[in-house]
């Protein structure tokens, strides 16, 4: 078996790694395809170097995000649950639905914390009551929040 040749990717390569990984491919591969096309450089110490400051910094911003959204959680956990008011029929129906956007919204509102709405989860409401809906703030933070349909 040929030896293998390590390299640091300039670019994201589908099937082989994102912007700054270090891979070991072929060496053709390397010789004829990735380093002509600018997509790697080869490893020295100093791209070593460059490649271990670019993974700090990426371990810092992570983290900073991470705080971020802890102290969200933490004030969205003090309001704990929000009222919706949706128009409802006399059999306690809803007309329309509640959508994850008004969810972000009343939370906007009670805790004054942005939300984006592609990361709440909510079961289907189609009726007045109480459901419970999970708010996914980071990958490793995950806030849950009552919420209150009422009628209007």
């Amino acid at each position: 078996m040929a030896k293998r040749v390590q390299l640091v990717l300039n670019k994201d390569v589908s099937k082989l790694g994102r912007l700054g990984d270090l891979v070991e491919v072929a060496p053709g591969f390397a010789r004829n395809y990735l380093i002509p096309q600018g997509m790697a450089s080869k490893v020295t110490p100093g791209v070593l170097k460059q490649v271990e400051r670019r993974r700090e910094l990426e371990r810092q911003r992570l983290a900073e995000l991470k705080e971020v959204a802890l102290t969200q959680k933490q004030a969205i956990e003090a309001v704990g649950s929000v009222a919706i008011a949706k128009q409802a029929g006399e059999t306690g129906a809803i007309f329309g639905t509640v959508t994850n956007q008004d969810i972000a919204d009343a939370i906007q509102q009670a805790a004054n914390q942005e939300i984006d709405r592609r990361t709440v989860t909510l079961p289907d409401v189609h009726s007045l009551g109480e459901y419970r809906a999970d708010i996914k703030l980071h990958p490793e933070v995950t806030v849950s929040v009552t919420v209150q349909v009422v009628a209007a």
